[in-house]
């Protein structure tokens, strides 16, 4: 990198080259020709199938709990349970916004809010 300082006689600088030479001639085409890409894709991206799932997956003060759970009462048994509590659950955040006075909007933030906590202490792992 070029570095620059003004003194009492006027501008100097470290710079060396002419500003001719790295627009044109030999410069240019080597500036050119390292832009362009080797190589052309087409078509779909490879994928490495769908991205389900939880981000704080085994973490969380209750995911040990909640995966020995899983284990001993069985997966089905156990997404059911919990599609039970999660509904229980947006159902008392319901009738909390309805005591309020709170609307549509500010119901659906509540139950976000609540998805994002239970992310982090482990609810969903």
């Amino acid at each position: 990198m070029a570095t620059s300082s003004v003194t009492a006689t006027g501008f100097s600088s470290s710079f060396h080259g002419s500003w001719g030479s790295s627009i044109n001639g030999e410069d240019y085409y080597t500036m050119v020709t390292k832009t362009k890409p080797n190589h052309v894709r087409f078509g779909n991206p490879l994928r490495s199938g769908p991205m389900m799932g939880n981000v704080n997956e085994g973490k969380g003060l209750f995911a040990p709990l909640v995966v020995i759970t899983r284990n001993i009462v069985g997966k089905k048994r156990f997404n059911q349970l919990r599609g039970k509590a999660i509904a229980l659950h947006s159902q008392v955040i319901t009738e909390f916004c309805k005591s309020i006075g709170a609307d549509q909007k500010q119901r659906q933030g509540l139950i976000r809010l609540a998805k994002k906590n239970g992310e982090r202490l482990g609810f969903l792992a």
